[in-house]
């Protein structure tokens, strides 16, 4: 692995750790709707990406009207992302919902840089991927036993829900690579992304947001949320997938529900057992995988159509 992409993979690292106080984070607003916590915290992460990227998308406007499909989908992918990924932890729980999320999401994005870019998945991608989706099922299963979770339609929903935030994440991850490897900079790529899904937001965040101002304790949940894993953690992450493929950025963000775990234990006081600890374990051997074994590079994808990506 090469220096800038083993930089990149720290870089996902740190963002999954952000990204893994959420659900803990989340849990301390009170009377809130999960999709009101989901608007605010991409709504508004999403449109201070814009805000500081605002120079570098009106220098590439003509560049982002030709691949304006490509940041359609991804724009599409940060709105239903947050919706669909609090809701999941809101109806099974915060270990169920990360885990389908974050686990669903290697595949979502492996098959899309296979049939879309024609990118070949290498060995080494595979191994770390179910090494890590097999630690967060272990991980998931563990803690939905623990917190005992009832009610069939419930789990079921969770569960699709978790699917549709993991399609939703790959997605928007990438477009973001795929508007970067079209030779769009950085932070117009992510910028124009982030801004146009947090105005998609703004709506939801309108119409249910008004509890997140009724006290003192919400509104530093939704500060908190909307600046440090949505913002500062966004931000990182596009630095990243400007140095690994976002099947890479996938799998290495399954890291996350790890976090989320250890943080209900030494925040929530909750339990793990010891199949749970065995998956944070598998977790991170899948991580050790992907940045320590050596690895011939895949084919680079085939360079984006003006006209847009061809959406399957």
């Amino acid at each position: 692995m090469s220096q800038g992409a083993r930089s990149g993979v720290m870089l996902l690292v740190v963002t999954s750790v952000l990204w893994g106080t959420t659900g803990t984070a989340a849990s301390f607003a009170q009377g809130v709707s999960p999709l009101a916590i989901g608007a605010v915290s991409l709504g508004v992460g999403g449109l201070l990406q814009g805000a500081i990227a605002l120079g570098a998308i009106r220098a590439a406007r003509q560049a982002l009207r030709a691949h304006r499909r490509t940041v359609i989908v991804g724009a599409l992918g940060v709105a239903v992302y947050p919706l669909a990924f609090y809701s999941s932890m809101d109806l099974g729980g915060v270990a169920l919902g990360t885990v389908i999320s974050l686990g669903s999401a290697p595949i979502a994005s492996g098959v899309l840089e296979r049939v879309v870019d024609g990118v070949r998945l290498t060995s080494r991608w595979w191994c770390a991927a179910v090494l890590g989706i097999a630690g967060c099922a272990l991980l998931g299963s563990a803690e939905a036993a623990q917190s005992g979770q009832a009610g069939g339609i419930s789990v079921a929903s969770s569960v699709a829900l978790g699917l549709l935030a993991g399609a939703s994440y790959a997605a928007y991850s990438w477009s973001a690579g795929r508007l970067m490897s079209a030779g769009l900079p950085r932070r117009a790529a992510m910028g124009s992304v982030f801004a146009a899904g947090g105005l998609l937001l703004l709506p939801v965040l309108l119409a249910l947001g008004a509890p997140l101002l009724a006290t003192t304790q919400n509104v530093l949940v939704a500060t908190y949320l909307a600046l440090i894993p949505m913002f500062v953690g966004y931000v990182l992450f596009g630095v990243a997938l400007s140095r690994v493929p976002a099947s890479t950025a996938t799998t290495v963000t399954l890291l996350e529900p790890a976090v989320a775990a250890m943080l209900a234990v030494l925040v929530v006081g909750e339990h793990v057992t010891i199949p749970g600890w065995v998956g944070m374990a598998l977790i991170a051997a899948g991580l050790l995988v992907l940045v320590a074994v050596p690895h011939r590079a895949a084919p680079p994808p085939r360079p984006a159509r003006s006209s847009g990506p061809h959406v399957v």
